[in-house]
Order: C-alpha cells, then structure tokens, then sequence
C-alpha cells in the first residue's frame, strides 16, 4: 500500500478535526447566540485562549495541508527516490509534530476549562465570579449546582459541552499526528535494514553520497535513496 495514499488519508481527517475545532471555538464565544458577553468580558478566561481556534485549528491545519499535498511516496523497495521525496517526508513528520503541539495545546485547555467551571452571575450575591472552581470538576456530576449561574443562561452545559467536544478532538487529533510520525520513523528503520541487505557496498556508497548532499542522511538514511 502507498505510504502517499495513508498520509493524504490523514491528512483530509485532520482538515475537518481542526475545521471542527474552530468552529466549536468560536461558540464558545457566543452563549446562546448572545454577543453581548464577549464585548463585556463576562466569559471564562480559557475560552479567550483561543485553543480550538489556534491550537486544534491554525496549528492542525498545517500538517493537514502538508500531507494532502505531498506528493505520493511508495514503500520502500519500489525504485529509487530523489532527495526531494526525502525532503518531502521530513517537512511532513515536522509538520505532524507541530500538530502535536497544537492539539495537546487545545487537550490542556479545555481540561483546565472543565475543571474550572464558567464564568458567570451567580443568584447568590448577584457577582461575576467563578462558582465551580474549588470543586475541582467536581460540578460536573452535580447538576442541581448548575442553576447557580443566573447570566448567561445554561452557561455550564453549553461550556461544558463545547468544551467536552473540543478535549475530544484535541485528543484524536493528537493520536493521528502521533501514530503519522510512528509509522514514518518506523519505515525509516524498516527501509534501512531492507536497504542495506538489498544493495551491495559500491551502490550502497554512491546512495550515502546522495543522502549526504541533501543533508539528510543521518537523520532519516532512507529517505534519501
């Protein structure tokens, strides 16, 4: 099977997981479809974080859009790649782990913003304030609290649902950049070995030679070939 194949693959699944994230985002800043909010500050600090937009959005958007477009790179042993392919492969596994970063960015946040609860007008002492926060998420399983938050209205189930989905696909997003870099390094090594035992000792140094020119040889050997 085409490694091209499998990385464009993920890509398109990274597309719509930062495209969602985004989305999600953006809710957050509006409750109930209300701007008035937002434009008076009166919203939790981790929604203005901007994790679903910049970390499971922006930042996941980069690998996707690498791996789409990368040109399609064969298994190990189907002929000879130029040092362009090898650079290719490297900018991918680069831009998979920016996506790591950005995803495990938007996983922190929104487990911070679950355990902090939101930030609103409570019917006790009619102040802005954080009503959950010593629970330590422990709100979440008591739902009759909820009610505490007069402003804006269902303030916890729509952060508490945004927030669920954003952790969730912070959380996929991670686990398909993570396993992406797995299964490049891991052909790496795989067509190392297949390589060395394939090609006797003139080809095999006419092929470091290659390598070494695109600078790429110690790193990942096989993708220079």
């Amino acid at each position: 099977m085409c490694f091209g194949n499998c990385a464009r693959c993920t890509g398109y699944k990274l597309l719509v997981l930062a495209l969602l994230c985004i989305v999600a985002n953006i809710l957050l800043y509006f409750p109930n479809g209300e701007t008035r909010f937002a434009s008076e500050h009166h919203l939790s600090k981790y929604v203005e974080c901007l994790h679903g937009i910049l970390g499971g959005g922006f930042l996941v958007l980069l690998p996707a859009i690498v791996l789409i477009g990368r040109h399609q790179v064969c298994c190990a042993g189907a002929g000879h790649e130029d040092c362009g392919k090898g650079c290719l492969m490297l900018s991918s596994v680069l831009a998979a782990f920016v996506g790591i970063l950005g995803s495990g960015y938007c996983i922190i946040i929104s487990a911070l913003g679950l355990s902090q609860g939101p930030y609103c007008l409570t019917t006790v002492g009619r102040n802005w304030i954080y009503p959950f926060t010593e629970s330590s998420g422990g709100y979440l399983l008591e739902y009759k609290k909820w009610s505490q938050c007069q402003e804006p209205q269902n303030i916890v189930q729509w952060n508490v649902t945004l927030f669920s989905i954003l952790l969730v696909l912070g959380g996929i997003e991670f686990i398909l950049c993570s396993i992406y870099i797995i299964s490049a390094i891991l052909r790496g090594i795989c067509g190392l070995c297949s390589h060395h035992e394939e090609v006797g000792p003139f080809f095999r140094g006419e092929l470091e030679k290659n390598a070494l020119k695109c600078g790429l040889f110690r790193t990942f050997p096989v993708f220079c070939k």
